[in-house]
């Protein structure tokens, strides 16, 4: 099994019954998850548009890298998910941050999450659960790159428990 990294966000809609319906129906195929804190957050990219409610998971699976995004993408709709424009409101958006170690780059998949470095709401809730996961391409910890990210988008720590 290996061990994987995984961000949800929702900002429409009923965000934390998202959020926890996400979290049960990959719990099929992502064994002893453990939950970050679920973090309020100004939406990126395309600003226009409610807060998001963000938080992180890891857990254990046997899918490959390409049958995990397969299976989340699955998870999407199910939960809800209506494309839309990109970085545009979501009702759930699932996005694979780490694989393991694995450096990943194919025409539909990306890990190590290509901008998460980049992203307090990601680094944040990341550190809570594994401060000391190290970034396979930057050879930092999660917690360094949150140290030294100047970024804001972070509103509030929730009380939700996912």
């Amino acid at each position: 099994m290996e061990k994987v990294f995984i961000g949800l966000g929702s900002n429409i809609g009923d965000r934390e019954k998202y959020l926890k319906e996400a979290v049960k129906r990959l719990s099929v195929q992502v064994k002893d998850i453990v939950s970050a804190p679920v973090y309020r957050s100004k939406a990126v990219g395309f600003e226009d548009q409610p807060d998001f409610l963000n938080t992180v998971i890891s857990g254990y699976t046997h899918l490959s890298p390409e049958e995990l995004f397969r299976f989340i993408k699955k998870v999407e709709k199910q939960v809800g998910r209506v494309e839309r424009f990109r970085w545009g409101p979501r009702e759930i958006d699932i996005d694979i941050l780490f694989y393991g170690n694995r450096v990943i780059t194919t025409e539909y998949l990306v890990v190590p999450h290509p901008r998460l470095h980049e992203r307090d709401f990601v680094l944040k809730p990341l550190t809570d659960i594994e401060p000391e996961f190290v970034h396979p391409l930057f050879k930092k910890t999660v917690q360094e790159l949150l140290i030294n990210l100047n970024c804001d988008s972070i509103l509030e720590k929730t009380s939700i428990n996912i």
